[in-house]
């Protein structure tokens, strides 16, 4: 069988971009132009095209200090079933290894027996939780705080820096952010719902007081990725009418010789930035 080619897409062009949402709305994610654009400034973004010169197959691989995250394995629904996620997910693999960092994702359960085959292991797992438009009762402060606080919280959290991902999330229109001394919780606009993430504290309490507040002050759809087993935050989100929507899997590939996964404080991750970024 002969495998498909897989291109690193070298830009983003006016022909290209409309491919790559194609594949997340066939997909059913929420991912926009905005975070395409991320993945082609700060990584690399891979693709398989059809006969015809479509993008039928899709994967991003962003890196980080010591890390790279892989994400956005999409296939067209047409083109399921022809190996073409698993073309993808191994040059994407490959390029990581080359780098010398440790490949991180977070699964869906239906890829994770894929990454599982390559040698992936889960270190935790979260739930996607959604609720639906609900009037605004209060409004999100549009001031936001500088980089540096946010960045060194996140990197204790995580056990590695991304701040140009950060400042990317942060910087953008439509972005707000929730905080107090202890923690703080970054809001944006997604292809289909605001997500909120991260959301970060060394306090669960307050973290869950953070989601009340940013949820009381978006009228759309929302969605958020909260790690299993926090107990203040599930109280919190059933209260502010969140119901669990999807199942993600955190995983590392760690090597014998190499390079091991971060460790960081993963208690002070109440909820993560989304499963494209960490």
């Amino acid at each position: 069988m002969t495998m498909p080619a897989v291109e690193a897409l070298s830009s983003i062009t006016p022909g290209i971009a409309p491919m790559l949402d194609a594949l997340v709305a066939a997909s059913g994610w929420n991912q926009t132009a905005h975070d395409w654009r991320l993945f082609e400034r700060l990584g690399t973004v891979h693709g398989v095209r059809d006969g015809e010169g479509q993008l039928v197959a899709s994967g991003a691989v962003l890196p980080m200090e010591g890390v790279a995250w892989i994400s956005m394995i999409l296939v067209m629904p047409a083109a399921r079933g022809q190996g073409l996620g698993r073309a993808v997910f191994a040059r994407c693999l490959d390029q990581v290894k080359a780098a010398g960092l440790v490949a991180m994702l977070d699964a869906t359960p239906q890829g994770e027996p894929l990454y599982a085959s390559f040698g992936f292991t889960p270190l935790w797992r979260l739930t996607r939780w959604q609720r639906e438009a609900t009037p605004a009762t209060t409004s999100l402060a549009t001031d936001k705080p500088t980089l540096d606080s946010l960045a060194a919280l996140d990197a204790q959290a995580l056990g590695f820096a991304r701040p140009a991902v950060l400042a990317d999330l942060l910087g953008r229109d439509d972005s707000r952010c929730v905080r107090n001394g202890l923690g703080f919780g970054l809001v944006r606009a997604g292809r289909t719902a605001h997500h909120i993430g991260p959301l970060l504290s060394s306090d669960e309490t307050v973290a869950a007081a953070l989601l009340t507040q940013a949820a009381r002050g978006i009228d759309g759809r929302i969605y958020i990725d909260v790690p299993d087993g926090r107990q203040v935050m599930t109280a919190a989100l059933r209260a502010a009418g969140f119901t669990p929507q999807r199942s993600f899997t955190r995983m590392a590939l760690a090597t014998r010789d190499g390079p091991q996964p971060p460790t960081g404080h993963p208690a002070f991750i109440h909820a993560i930035a989304g499963p494209e970024f960490a």
